[in-house]
């Protein structure tokens, strides 16, 4: 991917839309890119991570696996495609954490990864960076805590 269309996907992206193209470059600074083929996942459930994923081109199914007494099963929180953002908690947080969800490819998916630390303290260094950036965060986790509440009610 080249480095004008990383650019214009994070400036088109859930999470950054709205950002100037200065602050836009600063993330990108943090960023890679990778490619997945259908079915293969980016992260597991239970795995360590601290990544920001944002999708580049693709879909993405989002899952949890639910063991509650004779209730189990695997529920799907959502299926995300272009410009949405994976893996927020681990910027939230400030820290690794284990992952609440897996993230796996319907069909072949470019991802762009950000080292969800880094992110973190280019925004302690610029508050209203910051404090937008979290405004957004909190909206994206509102709605997958949303979506796996719905998912359970189903199993």
């Amino acid at each position: 991917m080249a480095s004008a269309e990383m650019l214009n996907t994070l400036e088109e992206c859930e999470l950054f839309q709205g950002l100037d193209r200065e602050e836009i470059e600063q993330i990108a600074g943090l960023a890679s890119v990778k490619g997945y083929k259908g079915g293969e996942s980016i992260f597991r459930q239970g795995d360590f991570g601290g990544e920001l994923y944002v999708i580049a081109e693709g879909h993405v199914v989002l899952e949890r696996a639910i063991d509650v007494g004779a209730r189990k099963g695997t529920a799907t929180i959502g299926v995300l495609g272009k410009g949405r953002t994976l893996g927020c908690w681990g910027t939230l947080l400030g820290m690794p954490h284990t992952l609440l969800s897996s993230a796996t490819c319907v069909k072949p998916t470019k991802i762009i990864t950000i080292q969800g630390l880094a992110l973190r303290q280019i925004m302690l260094r610029e508050p209203l960076l910051g404090f937008r950036l979290m405004e957004r965060i909190c909206l994206i986790l509102r709605e997958r805590l949303q979506g796996a509440y719905g998912a359970m009610e189903r199993i």
